[in-house]
């Protein structure tokens, strides 16, 4: 496979990665010999089956796990260096927001936890609500907002200290595909605004054709990159250019990619 790159200095790069889980039932190879290179601005979804590997390598980025070989640099440092200096903020699968906290609470939570003022979470508290539309938001608890809602809350939290890497872990597969639609507008949208590095985990085809500048397709475990797909369109992207040329043909290489990927087995 032909490894791309570009020109510009490199937020997220992994050279020869691998990740070997030590298991009771003898080693399991995650990733293998993944190569990437993520420059500032991009949005990229890791798209494959799963157990391939695409969480893991997020995880890998968010020094939550850690590569057995290879090199691996957030904004030239290793992982963990970038954890200390909060280089990124992650959105899990499930919203994780505390229900005996306010939405505002839930989101200064990580602000509380790094000792900013109370100023200046409440100044970072209301931007964020206003980032994901959730302005008025603040003083309602998770149990009175919608999975949607909740949701853009939880990418709220994670915008909150301002970090210029945005990891997202499949945020939306367990929304309705109406909700997650109009998530998806959204996070383009947020993603314009604040022009954040974006890291997304999917398993949807026209989720990561839509929202992607360079789609990442990974083969089943182990873990490797079978295509890395730059997207041709343009960043405004309506809903209705999923009926384009462009995007089907985009659609068919991500799919092909897929098929590939199984070829290894």
């Amino acid at each position: 496979m032909k490894d791309t790159l570009t020109q510009t200095t490199p937020v997220i790069e992994a050279r020869g990665l691998n990740l070997v889980f030590q298991t009771n039932d003898g080693p399991v190879q995650a990733l293998r010999d993944v190569n990437l290179t993520i420059s500032k601005g991009d949005f990229v979804s890791f798209i494959g089956p799963s157990g391939c590997g695409k969480t893991t390598f997020l995880r890998c980025v968010a020094a939550l796990e850690h590569p057995t070989g290879g090199t691996l640099t957030v904004n030239g440092l290793t992982p963990d260096e970038a954890r200390r200096k909060r280089a990124y903020g992650y959105v899990f699968q499930a919203a994780g927001l505390y229900p005996w906290r306010t939405i505002a609470k839930n989101i200064s939570l990580p602000l509380e936890i790094m000792g900013f003022s109370a100023q200046d979470q409440a100044a970072r508290v209301e931007r964020v609500l206003d980032l994901v539309e959730l302005s008025g938001f603040g003083n309602k608890y998770p149990w009175q907002l919608s999975g949607g809602m909740q949701q853009r809350a939880s990418i709220a939290r994670a915008l909150a200290f301002d970090a210029d890497i945005l990891l997202m872990d499949e945020p939306f597969g367990a929304l309705d595909e109406i909700v997650r639609d109009r998530l998806n507008e959204e996070v383009l949208k947020l993603w314009a605004r604040t022009e954040k590095t974006i890291g997304f985990v999917t398993h949807s085809i026209p989720e990561a054709v839509y929202l992607s500048t360079k789609i990442v397709v990974m083969s089943p475990r182990p873990g490797r990159i079978t295509d890395v797909i730059d997207s041709p369109l343009p960043r405004e992207r309506p809903l209705d250019i999923r009926d384009s040329r462009e995007f089907i043909e985009i659609a068919h290489r991500v799919r092909e990619g897929l098929r590939a990927g199984h070829s290894y087995e």
